[in-house]
């Protein structure tokens, strides 16, 4: 039995589009790679992104996925994980050897916070679990559309008073160099670098800090807040506590 997603009416508007080197100039149609083996899928995403006048290259097993992205050349991959041959992880982890640096938004039933993790590490820039709103995913492809365009590398987020984390391989850099951090240091620092200056909820944190241990308790995260602040000193940058919401990351006072 096929899963039904959830389906909003888009609405209807001028489709924003850039070129893959965020030129405005010869703007064409937004190009996508959809790898994704379920026809009932297939279908709706085509049609949802058609509509929009976007282009759709439409994938279904892994290998045949590896060949149309070096042959197309899309402005975003939307790929499934479970996939019949070469699954997802092992596509996104050969393109990205190979070079291949389309952003790419994971779109898969495997939700848990592990399996997350080990695909933005893998390489994506975006995690999106099923079944999902069809107005959220066209909102984080432009989105990522708008970062590759600005010249962002695709496989780091954002920098942010000097600070950097690879999506490869997990490793934070302050102006160019290594932080000394422990895996879950690393780990609430890069939860933090998605979005400076915006609030992360503790238990947010805590899933992506503590991915699966359910006999730690969610007060553990604050143990790791402190050592991860007494290490930011100097940075530019603090991790400030706000009551009820969580913790974010702001830049020191000039």
């Amino acid at each position: 039995m096929v899963r039904r997603l959830p389906v909003k009416r888009l609405s209807a508007g001028p489709v924003e589009t850039r070129c893959r080197c965020g030129a405005a100039d010869n703007p064409g149609p937004m190009k996508l790679l959809l790898v994704e083996d379920n026809p009932a899928m297939q279908t709706t995403l085509q049609r949802s992104f058609e509509r929009r006048g976007m282009q759709v290259v439409l994938c279904g097993d892994g290998a045949r996925a590896l060949d149309r992205w070096r042959a197309s050349v899309p402005d975003v991959v939307l790929l499934d994980l479970s996939l019949p041959g070469l699954d997802g992880l092992s596509v996104l982890a050969q393109a990205r050897a190979e070079g291949l640096a389309t952003p790419v938004l994971i779109l898969t039933a495997r939700g848990t916070v592990g399996d997350r993790i080990l695909g933005l590490n893998t390489g994506a820039d975006d995690y999106l679990p099923k079944p999902f709103d069809l107005d959220e995913l066209e909102a984080r492809v432009r989105a990522l559309v708008r970062r590759r365009g600005s010249g962002a590398a695709p496989t780091e987020f954002d920098s942010f008073c000097g600070l950097r984390a690879d999506a490869d391989s997990g490793a934070v850099y302050h102006q160019g160099q290594p932080m000394e951090l422990s895996t879950r240091e690393a780990a609430l620092l890069r939860a933090l670098l998605v979005k400076p200056g915006h609030a992360v909820a503790k238990e947010r944190l805590f899933e992506l800090v503590f991915p699966g241990e359910a006999d730690v308790q969610t007060e553990a995260i604050e143990v790791v807040v402190y050592r991860l602040r007494k290490k930011l000193a100097g940075t530019g940058a603090s991790l400030v506590t706000l009551r009820g919401l969580g913790y974010l990351l702001k830049a020191d006072p000039a």
